[in-house]
């Protein structure tokens, strides 16, 4: 019992000192940047469950293709918008109505899941809001600029990942690539939005939008390789 007391007490003492070496590191205009994109991205995710619940739970509305050009155009009416704060509530809009569809757009593999076993949605979720979190830690904890050199990586790696999409013997290494390279967009958008803030970049709100996708894909990859596990875990216990 007295180990275990000291090894939480541990935990959060190291903990502790991870946040407060990020206080030391950071200078205070990035730290309010950075409460402001990942209060609105918190924001967005809601916006995001709630898009989803409405797909699974009512008749209101349901993914499809349109909805799917309709985030589109929301995304680059977000973009077209200056950042000002004349213009903050109409870009929240675009920003929560993005959020929103991406949400119904998840609804149709949320019922496959669902399907396979409802409890893989919160094994993902936790396990994405693990690794969205300790990429983020390491993005920041890092010299400012370590990762941002992982750019022109990451960009020809996900070309790589969607011509091997043409070819469904190489399903499974799309998969686990794509929640690579989900992973180091992490660790790239936030060193990123950090560097442009100190450069004068203030619009939290598409830095937000950026580390949305990136959540929004590590989760996707998560579901997918996850209900294939439970696939063949099933298959297993049946043989």
């Amino acid at each position: 019992m007295a180990r275990t007391a000291h090894d939480a007490t541990s935990f959060f003492k190291n903990i502790d000192r991870t946040f407060t070496a990020l206080d030391d590191k950071l200078e205070k205009s990035v730290k309010e940047h950075l409460r402001n994109v990942y209060g609105t991205l918190a924001m967005g995710l809601g916006a995001a469950a709630f898009g989803a619940a409405v797909h699974l739970f009512t008749d209101i509305l349901r993914a499809n293709f349109l909805l799917t050009l309709g985030s589109i155009g929301l995304m680059f009416m977000l973009i077209s918008t200056p950042a000002t704060l004349e213009n903050q509530m109409k870009r929240f809009g675009y920003f929560f109505g993005f959020c929103f569809i991406s949400g119904v757009s998840t609804g149709p593999l949320l019922e496959q899941v669902i399907r396979i076993n409802p409890s893989i949605i919160f094994t993902a979720l936790m396990a994405t809001v693990f690794v969205f979190g300790a990429f983020t830690l390491a993005a920041l904890h890092a010299p400012s600029t370590k990762y941002l050199y992982l750019g022109g990586t990451l960009a020809s790696a996900s070309l790589g990942l969607l011509c091997l999409a043409l070819f469904s013997n190489f399903y499974n290494v799309i998969l686990w690539g794509g929640l690579a390279v989900s992973c180091g967009f992490i660790l790239y958008d936030t060193q990123l939005i950090v560097e442009k803030n100190r450069r004068g970049d203030q619009d939290f709100i598409w830095h937000a939008v950026e580390l949305f996708i990136d959540f929004a894909q590590v989760f996707r990859y998560l579901l997918v390789l996850l209900s294939q596990k439970e696939k063949r875990d099933e298959r297993r216990r049946r043989d």
